[in-house]
């Protein structure tokens, strides 16, 4: 609305320029965002408090630590979503097919999850909703979203593979490109859901992952700066570190009612909705084996549950105490805080690798 408005009054008010800068409408998104979780947020939370009753429910086989967060509302994903959009709408460039693949794809997916845990909550149950039908709902909003990237540059790019360290090594997927596309961004949402176990592990890796996409964003989608760099140029994709801004401006917010002990928790409602979020802005700007790099702590989660399963139904036998793995480490001693705090510390090593791949080529 604002970028709409610079370019009707510019000629009328000079000061009007300014909204047209996309580093100053993310820094506009960051804020706005923060302080409408900051201002809305205990209202969600005594309105979801009263609606859920007994709040998300807690596993009977977890550590015995968690039992005491029994009555906990969820769908804490509600304020960071209803703060991103509003947000983008202000902040964003209305007119970029970008913003609106990757804003549909991020309320879409907080849609299932809010879903999930509707069911979960309604039925107190971890059940929810089944799998399969949960992963075919997902893969079919993740390859729309694909077609209309691809569709949105010019070909082969848009359908090809970039190598991170590499220039100009580029692998034209065709089509599949569609497949390859929706499976990261699944991946990623799953992933970030996965990550989403103890208070404050998931928002701030997704914030260090958004704050570092943010950047990757304005870089892929500045002309001079990608020649610079030598990374791919893709025109349009800087309009997506607005919503990079409102994401981490959302998840300071959140981390305040989240932080340990959490007044709410995310829910599938919203770490489904950011892990999507974060998979469509890699696709979008070329950088999809970056975001395995930068968000490796989310593959990790992942991993563990991949191995733990295909390891019990193989040999009888689990590698993990307990997956995901965050649960292990509490499984073996470690102190709900020590997991958070040394993944969090993980999630920035992780993120200075990934970000170090924009000169290293």
């Amino acid at each position: 609305m604002l970028f709409y408005l610079s370019q009707e009054l510019t000629g009328q008010l000079p000061i009007f320029n300014v909204f047209r800068y996309i580093t100053f409408r993310t820094g506009g998104a960051l804020i706005t965002t923060a302080f409408f979780v900051f201002l809305f947020g205990p209202v969600i939370i005594a309105s979801l408090k009263v609606r859920q009753g007994k709040g998300q429910p807690i596993r009977a086989d977890g550590p015995e630590s968690h039992f005491a967060k029994a009555g906990t509302p969820t769908m804490g994903g509600l304020m960071i979503l209803s703060g991103v959009v509003a947000s983008t709408l202000i902040w964003g460039n209305l007119t970029s097919t970008y913003v609106w693949v990757v804003l549909l794809v991020t309320l879409s997916f907080g849609a299932i999850g809010f879903y999930d845990d509707y069911l979960k909550v309604t039925k107190a149950t971890h059940g929810g909703l089944p799998g399969r039908a949960r992963l075919a709902i997902e893969f079919v909003i993740a390859g729309l979203a694909c077609v209309v990237i691809v569709n949105a540059g010019e070909a082969p790019f848009t359908s090809s593979l970039a190598f991170p360290f590499f220039k100009d090594l580029l692998v034209n997927l065709g089509w599949f490109f569609i497949v390859f596309g929706a499976l990261v961004i699944v991946g990623a949402g799953n992933a970030v859901n996965l990550t989403d176990g103890l208070d404050g592990l998931a928002i701030v890796p997704v914030m260090i992952a958004a704050g570092s996409f943010g950047v990757i964003a304005y870089l892929s989608g500045n002309a001079i700066f990608a020649d610079y760099l030598q990374i791919h140029f893709v025109p349009g994709t800087g309009e997506l570190a607005v919503i990079c801004g409102a994401v981490i401006g959302a998840g300071l917010g959140f981390l305040w009612f989240n932080a340990p002990p959490a007044a709410i928790f995310m829910g599938d409602t919203g770490s489904l909705a950011l892990g999507g979020m974060l998979g469509t802005t890699a696709v979008a700007t070329k950088h999809e084996i970056v975001l395995a790099i930068i968000g490796g702590l989310f593959v990790m989660e992942a991993l563990s549950v991949i191995i733990q399963v295909a390891s019990f139904k193989m040999t009888g036998k689990r590698v993990f105490k307990m997956a995901p793995i965050h649960h292990h480490y509490e499984k073996i001693g470690w102190t709900e805080s020590q997991v958070v705090i040394r993944f969090w510390i993980i999630s920035v090593m992780l993120a200075l690798i990934g970000l170090s791949t924009l000169k290293l080529r």
